[in-house]
């Protein structure tokens, strides 16, 4: 049995190129399976323990477990198997191209899946921030391919200065798709606005922010319609972001009575009111104390506002439609009027 080993490790070794061939692709595809599998309960463990989401992980080292196995297998191929010397140049300049290309591809997708953890929600869905992400993964690439050329002979001074030269003439022609990148990345640098955040124009436009590309931000407005803004646009508006400091946020509901109403029942009831909308209303703050603050004499009315809070600026709709409803109600069943405002 010794004896069979050791004649076939001999023939393996010292076989043909077909021989070499069959060996090296079964090592590399089982390479392959093993490492994807060790990185999945890897990845698995860092989400758990680091707190990160598993996406954004599988997102950040797809395709290394493939090059690391293509290299391991070339790795071995070169140790292990008898090849000629051209063919071992080959294999080689192709290992040492691997080696440059897993590590751009490395570099490229964990500065892109940090960004995209420290600027998106911390949540399994992790929001776009595109225009990033494919900034960084462009300026990495660029620099892999000119070590890549580097590598291989080629000079790379001469493609250095074209390429300064073309780069030059076209940010003259392109000055606005320009100016548009850079105020998005301004923007998401400062951290004025981050995805999922509710943000107002002063233009009028408001709603969700869901993604800043190179050009536009999408804004997904109450309607559940999308609003394109150009980022150059978004950098020159004034803009009120409704989860900044953070997402919660008080909301007062104006509301008058006639006059001869006895303001301090019209106040307890409107705090009751009040508490039993924000414990039964989704989106409202149950721990919140709401209160009364009257504000001035109308012609016919005494005005005052009920004062909530809320969880987020989007709640304070059927919040608002909750307490108008019970309010009024409330005053009907008492004999307290509300009296028009002016």
């Amino acid at each position: 049995m010794l004896e069979f080993f050791t004649e076939l490790g001999d023939k393996i070794i010292n076989g043909g190129f077909k021989v070499h061939l069959v060996v090296y692709f079964i090592s590399l595809g089982l390479g392959i399976i093993l490492l994807r599998w060790a990185f999945a309960k890897v990845l698995k463990m860092i989400a758990i323990k680091a707190n990160i989401s598993h996406s954004l992980l599988q997102q950040t080292f797809r395709g290394i477990p493939t090059l690391l196995g293509i290299l391991i297998g070339l790795y071995a191929a070169m140790e292990i198997l008898t090849i000629k010397p051209k063919p071992l140049l080959f294999l080689q300049m192709l290992f040492h191209s691997i080696v440059i290309m897993c590590l751009t591809l490395m570099v490229a997708h964990l500065g892109s899946g940090y960004l995209k953890h420290r600027l998106g929600k911390t949540s399994e869905n992790f929001a776009s921030t595109s225009i990033l992400a494919t900034t960084i993964d462009l300026a990495v690439y660029a620099m892999g391919i000119l070590i890549l050329l580097e590598s291989f002979g080629v000079s790379i001074s001469p493609l250095i200065t074209a390429l300064g030269v073309g780069g030059l003439a076209t940010a003259l022609a392109l000055q606005d798709t320009l100016a548009n990148l850079f105020s998005g990345i301004n923007t998401l640098v400062s951290k004025q606005i981050k995805m999922g955040d509710f943000v107002k124009l002063s233009t009028g436009e408001e709603g969700h922010v869901v993604d800043m590309n190179w050009r536009n931000t999408t804004i997904k407005n109450p309607n559940e319609n999308m609003t394109v803004v150009p980022n150059q646009k978004i950098a020159s508006s004034i803009i009120t972001n409704y989860a900044q400091p953070f997402a919660e946020c008080f909301i007062s509901i104006p509301v008058g009575v006639g006059y001869g109403s006895d303001l301090d029942q019209v106040e307890r009831i409107a705090v009751e009111v009040a508490k039993e909308i924000l414990q039964e209303t989704e989106g409202g703050v149950k721990d919140f104390e709401p209160f009364v603050r009257y504000i001035s004499f109308a012609q016919s009315s005494i005005n005052f506002n009920v004062v909530l809070r809320v969880q987020t600026v989007t709640d304070q709709h059927l919040i608002r439609h909750g307490l108008i409803k019970k309010i009024y109600a409330r005053y009907q069943q008492e004999g307290i009027t509300i009296s028009f405002q002016k």
